[in-house]
């Protein structure tokens, strides 16, 4: 049994049991691939994969805990290497974030800026996706921290950790009515077109709940994963929007009216995702408390060891 195995039927699980995909990330071949892990299964006298023919179909019972352990193992030679690097040099290195959109566009200019100044020899790496696709980045080691209000809850391989709540506003073309309702009400909103986030982003689940606990079906003509699209549309007069209250900017969006939304829907919060038990860099918690700074980095440590995954706002 060897690490290089170990790389090899994580890699192939990781990539939903492809095992030509798996031999071009691992910059060798697929013969090599599949007698490697022939080799590890009758060492354990156990088959990890499923076979039909020559093409792997599933992951058996005892497939499942040997790639829970090999992903444990190689997590833990990943951080062995961080530790190495943490002393050999604590301010170079890279720090991969993937988020949302309304996060990179209206949240983390500030923060990255601040960091970069502070930390000039770090390569900072953004990446954008939908809450889930945030998440898997983390889980698969190519982020190394996810900022989304969705989904982080979902996931239990990560550390959850609070860092803001926020609320909803509604935006219009400037002579909309709706901006001259007093007070705004669900069933103001629900008389006109509707313009909002997808179901997967950015708090749509709270504007559907209030929604349906009005008994309300708005007329949702139009769904976007990007706020400033939102906005764009709305502009044309399409509809009114209902967006992240951070996502206007009465400066930059001139063409829009705007009236808070905040007494009409629960609050949301964002949150930091990390993978249980990983060892981060010094300047991955400086990150962390520069973006929350309520979030310590012995309260962060304590989260990642297990003790608690809440350290409240």
């Amino acid at each position: 049994m060897n690490l290089q195995q170990l790389r090899y039927v994580h890699e192939v699980a990781r990539r939903g049991l492809n095992v030509s995909e798996a031999a071009d990330a691992l910059f060798t071949s697929q013969p090599g691939v599949s007698k490697q892990i022939r080799q590890l299964e009758s060492e354990l006298g156990i088959e990890i994969f499923t076979r039909h023919g020559k093409r792997l179909v599933a992951v058996t019972e005892p497939g499942r805990a040997v790639l829970a352990i090999a992903e444990r193992v190689l997590r833990d030679l990943d951080n062995l290497q961080q530790v190495g690097d943490e002393f050999a040099n604590e301010a170079v290195g890279r720090l991969s974030i993937a988020t949302t959109h309304t996060q990179a566009r209206y949240v983390l200019p500030d923060v990255i800026r601040r960091f970069m100044q502070r930390y000039p020899q770090v390569k900072l790496e953004l990446h954008q996706g939908n809450p889930r696709q945030v998440c898997e980045m983390v889980l698969d080691g190519s982020a190394d921290i996810a900022i989304a209000t969705e989904a982080i809850a979902e996931y239990d391989e990560l550390v959850m950790l609070p860092c803001y709540q926020w609320n909803r506003c509604v935006v219009a073309t400037p002579r909309h009515p709706i901006l001259q309702a007093a007070p705004l009400t669900l069933e103001a909103i629900a008389r006109y077109p509707l313009i909002t986030y997808d179901d997967a982003f950015t708090g749509r689940g709270q504007i559907n709940k209030a929604f349906l606990g009005r008994g309300l079906k708005p007329k949702v003509v139009l769904t976007a994963i990007d706020s400033d699209v939102i906005k764009k549309y709305v502009e044309m007069d399409l509809g009114i929007g209902i967006l992240a209250r951070m996502a206007y900017d009465p400066a930059e969006d001139r063409r829009l009216g705007m009236v808070d939304a905040a007494h009409l829907f629960e609050s949301s919060t964002t949150r930091i995702g990390l993978r249980r038990r990983a060892w981060l860099r010094a300047y991955v918690y400086a990150f962390i408390e520069g973006f929350a700074p309520h979030l310590s980095r012995r309260m962060v440590e304590a989260a990642l060891a297990g003790g608690g995954t809440d350290p409240g706002l």
